[in-house]
């Protein structure tokens, strides 16, 4: 579950910011393999940090639920398992 912010390289420049592609994810311009430091996501990951909170602007969509995305990166091993 969850809904995650990611690296995009997939998808081309016209679509961020215009065009919904995803299910649920915020897409950032990136490159395959995100080894340049001059795209979006580059400069996203660089400048924030784990527990920030994210405003979608101009989005219809609803404020999601702070636990969205309960998984293997916030939980224990124990509490993921049950």
């Amino acid at each position: 579950s969850g809904t995650f912010i990611h690296g995009n390289y997939w998808g081309g420049p016209g679509v961020f910011g215009n065009a919904n592609t995803s299910h649920g994810c915020v897409g950032l311009q990136d490159v395959r393999g995100g080894g340049s430091s001059s795209t979006p996501a580059a400069w996203f990951f660089n400048n924030s940090l784990i527990g920030d909170v994210v405003v979608v602007k101009n989005s219809n969509d609803k404020t999601i639920s702070p636990d969205n995305g309960l998984n293997g990166w916030n939980m224990s091993w124990s509490e993921w398992t049950k």
